[in-house]
């Protein structure tokens, strides 16, 4: 009971930080935050009827803005909607009223890295340990759903480690969002997502390299095992790894084959780094359900694409934050280099992806830039060929159609209560999206 009065109350969840030990006011606050955080975490265990009412909502199939809305939630569905003053409300719920906010659904990333810290030093990071990095990703998964993503796709993190922070928040440990996470990227020898930056002497190899169709499936394989629900593959080289070339395939077409067909007898969507053009191609032919970065796409990669019916996911915003801060951040020149080389290609790219009509879905690579400011991304996805509804579909409901999630990314009876409010109209200004004043997740409110 004592949980479920203080979750009662309105609260925003604080950001998990270090207090100043010297300082009582900031022990007293640190105090009020651990017994909130403990309250949220608790409050879930309750069954609850919630009445959300709110100035509109926005129907992301149409793009239909509907007024005055009453949303009555059970548990952790959507289970009626009407106009407000129409709803019979049940006695025992709490009622909430957002008078001057638009509603909508959770917002989606298909692309983070929870582990990952921009402003630690690029190099000195390289060398953190599993259970540091397993720390950094619980508040950073905290600080992604306050920002109103609450569900995220984590591709590729070391150690299984965000597998254990996404079972921490399935149990109602820590706080985040619902979290699809591939475990181990999987990469050749001397590939994107191979230990490129140890000395040679040391021999490190990365936990997910694999050479062959065979050992690819094993590693497919292995990180199911370790509780994997996606899997992501590097096709190509990439911007932040050492001594690759962006736009070079790396994986053959038949190990990208192997490694789809693995992921799909088992369930599980698969995600393909690729910044070149052959290894786009190359991914799409082999089945791949969703491309990342896409910087480099050519007519015939963008007709695979739309003959597939493959996902692409553009994460157009990051370069603005690694050329202006990546060199204090000690990331090396030669990082820095290549992603000069993919900006405007890449962007390039998303803006006839759009045009020719192909699947996009919302990915912003959290962790090159700060986790929080995943939103920052809506006003570059306009500016470069999307309408704020197309930018908005993109981190709702495509997002759910890649994950084959059908009872996630809208406001709709049956549905899950994933549900952000913000003040304007995003389909006006989609930079509205970059300020969210409440989340709800599962049916429970993590900000207020």
């Amino acid at each position: 009971m004592f949980c479920r009065n203080i979750f009662a109350a309105n609260i925003t969840l604080p950001i998990l930080g270090k207090p100043n030990t010297n300082n009582k006011n900031d022990m007293k606050k640190a105090l009020s935050s651990s017994i909130c955080t403990l309250a949220l975490v608790c409050g879930q265990a309750f069954a609850d009827t919630t009445v959300l009412n709110a100035k509109a909502y926005i129907d992301v199939d149409s793009g239909e803005r509907i007024s005055n809305p009453s949303l009555l939630i059970e548990d952790n569905r959507i289970v009626k909607i009407a106009k407000q003053g129409e709803l019979p409300i049940p006695s025992d719920a709490k009622v909430i009223t957002l008078k001057d906010k638009t509603l909508l659904p959770g917002l989606m990333d298909m692309h983070v890295h929870l582990t990952g810290d921009p402003s630690d030093n690029f190099l000195a990071a390289q060398n953190y340990s599993i259970p540091r990095k397993t720390v950094k990703a619980v508040k950073n998964a905290q600080t992604t759903l306050l920002a109103g993503f609450t569900t995220i796709r984590n591709l590729g993190s070391p150690g299984y480690s965000v597998i254990a922070v996404r079972d921490a928040i399935n149990a109602q440990e820590v706080i985040g969002p619902r979290i699809y996470s591939a475990g181990n990227a999987i990469s050749i020898t001397g590939g994107h997502c191979d230990d490129n930056f140890s000395a040679p002497e040391k021999k490190s190899v990365a936990a997910g390299v694999a050479d062959g169709p065979w050992a690819v499936r094993a590693k497919v394989r292995e990180n199911i095992k370790y509780g994997a629900n996606t899997i992501k593959i590097c096709a190509t080289g990439g911007v932040f790894s050492k001594g690759t070339k962006v736009g070079v395939q790396q994986f053959s077409e038949q190990e990208l084959q192997a490694a789809a067909e693995e992921a799909h007898l088992r369930g599980l969507v698969i995600a393909a780094h690729a910044h070149g053009t052959n290894g786009i191609k190359a991914a799409i032919r082999a089945g791949i359900d969703s491309i990342e970065h896409c910087s480099f796409m050519d007519d015939e990669a963008i007709s695979l694409a739309k003959q597939h019916g493959t996902y692409l996911s553009c994460d157009i915003y990051n370069t603005e934050y690694t050329l202006a801060f990546g060199e204090a951040n000690g990331v090396p020149e030669e990082n820095i280099n290549k992603e000069k080389l993919v900006s405007k290609a890449q962007r390039e790219s998303f803006r006839r992806a759009v045009k020719a009509g192909l699947n996009m879905v919302f990915g912003s690579d959290a962790a090159i830039y700060p986790h929080g400011d995943n939103g920052k991304q809506f006003s570059r996805m306009v500016q470069f060929g999307m309408t704020p509804l197309q930018a908005i579909q993109a981190a709702t409901v495509n997002s759910a159609a890649l994950l084959k999630q059908a009872d996630l990314g809208k406001i709709s009876e049956g549905y899950l209560a994933d549900i952000i409010a913000l003040d304007g109209d995003p389909l006006h200004d989609i930079t509205a999206l970059e300020n969210v004043s409440f989340v709800m997740k599962d049916g429970q409110i993590y900000k207020q």
